[in-house]
């Protein structure tokens, strides 16, 4: 299947890429500069429909956000979340095996789907006129979804190649596996979306047929259209479709806390498969959810100052100045249910020690934590933030894809419409109160990719 699971470092920095196209996007900026508002309305089955309307896109995206993701699998099932995304496509009474995608493209249509740490989502991009056919789809499989042994045993076998192919087979993958294992203590974020192989094999039909039944129903979805349509011309679909299906108790989530950590943690891995060395310090941070919220914001910001661009701390020190690496940057995601990583990352040059770029980063964050950031550093990072989501308003995925996955994660609609404001009003004393909270050494994993030669230098 065309799904595709997600690594701890691939979601965060693409979810960093989405925030930024909707920063102060002129379809997400004040009235007066044309804001393209969300709406959104509650059936009364409890499933939330929300439009994003742009009459200037040629088609629609269609989205199906479950807010159930890897963080609420049963203990011992890793994998079960992403391998019902998979099962998902194994048809319905209506829709047999193997159809949905093909009937997408016969309308003219594409479709995929993809599982993440806290939700799972399902999107077509079509014609406007066949919004009727994919929110019948939709809305069939999220009720009658059927999937037999021996569809179980095939997608077995396709899962356990992917993670073959995307993380067994790539030792930078592995890597960020590992750190992400030793990262969180406690949290189910430490597990792989995809799973740990040996719990993959372990599924059975019965585990994806009770986490289906448990969590895919429509008081726990989220419905985003957006482009060329309007809520006068969804919501009487929705009520047609998605409408008709029952609600469903949903069970009592579990809340689990990380303890605080108390020593700093640092994992090497050598292969002969690596060709250039790869340095990361992953720094366990808040988010909106979770840990002192008030500092997301601001480590945003701090992310951009310290690893966004040519004029970054970390490009001019190890790049174009101390030509140690040939990049270097950062990456945070504030926009998670559970706690967040703050990541500095290099790829130090082909004739540098390892050592020295460590040493190199090292300094740089000493910086930040002795002498604190500028007026001026701040106010570019926040222009940079908001300037780079200039495009957005010409996507027909972008805008659907943010506000679902932020109502996902529990973000109210209110504020990611004041995301703008809110990263706007940050000042230089709350970045570097962020600093001082996250660049500690018992917050931080270290991550070492070498060629095998290196292994220990």
């Amino acid at each position: 299947m065309r799904s595709r699971t997600r690594t701890a470092g691939e979601r965060a920095r693409r979810l960093l890429a989405v925030i930024l196209l909707f920063v102060a996007s002129p379809a997400w900026a004040a009235d007066e500069a044309g804001r393209l508002a969300p709406e959104s309305v509650v059936l009364d089955n409890g499933l939330t429909l929300v439009v994003v309307a742009n009459p200037n896109m040629p088609a629609v995206a269609h989205y199906v956000f479950y807010k159930v993701g890897s963080i609420d699998e049963p203990w011992g099932k890793s994998g079960i979340a992403h391998f019902l995304e998979h099962l998902m496509f194994k048809g319905t009474p209506t829709v047999p095996d193997a159809a949905f995608s093909r009937v997408i493209a016969s309308n003219g249509g594409r479709d995929n789907a993809f599982t993440s740490y806290d939700y799972t989502g399902y999107y077509q991009f079509i014609p406007a006129d066949k919004l009727p056919l994919v929110m019948e789809m939709e809305a069939d499989r999220m009720a009658n979804l059927t999937f037999t042994e021996a569809q179980v045993e095939s997608e077995r076998r396709v899962v356990l190649e992917e993670r073959f192919s995307r993380t067994d087979n790539s030792p930078s993958a592995q890597l960020r596996e590992q750190t992400r294992a030793a990262l969180y203590l406690n949290h189910p974020y430490r597990l792989p979306v995809i799973g740990w192989e040996h719990e993959i094999r372990g599924l059975t039909h019965a585990d994806a047929r009770a986490f289906y039944e448990r969590w895919y129903t429509p008081n726990n979805a989220i419905v985003v259209v957006g482009g060329r349509v309007t809520m006068a011309e969804a919501k009487p679909l929705a009520e047609r479709t998605y409408g008709r299906i029952a609600a469903r108790p949903l069970p009592e989530r579990t809340v689990v806390q990380e303890p605080a950590r108390v020593a700093e943690t640092r994992i090497e891995l050598a292969s002969d498969k690596v060709r250039q060395p790869y340095v990361n310090r992953a720094y366990i941070a808040p988010s909106l959810f979770n840990g002192d919220t008030k500092h997301a914001y601001p480590l945003e910001v701090l992310a951009v100052v310290m690893g966004s661009g040519v004029s970054s701390r970390l490009n001019r020190a190890l790049v174009l100045e101390g030509s140690l690496a040939v990049s270097a940057g950062t990456s945070y995601d504030s926009n998670q249910r559970g706690p967040a990583t703050f990541n500095i990352f290099a790829t130090p040059r082909q004739d540098v020690p390892v050592p020295a770029v460590e040493a190199a980063i090292g300094a740089e964050v000493d910086r930040v934590l002795a002498d604190g950031v500028t007026e001026a550093e701040v106010a570019r990072a926040i222009r940079r933030v908001q300037d780079s989501a200039v495009y957005a308003r010409d996507s027909l995925a972008g805008p659907a894809r943010i506000v679902g996955s932020a109502l996902a994660i529990g973000l109210p609609l209110a504020e990611v419409d004041a995301w703008p404001e809110r990263v706007g009003k940050v000042t230089v004393a709350d970045v570097v109160a962020a600093a001082r909270l996250v660049f500690r050494p018992q917050n931080l994993a270290t991550s070492i990719l070498l060629p095998k030669r290196q292994q220990g230098s």
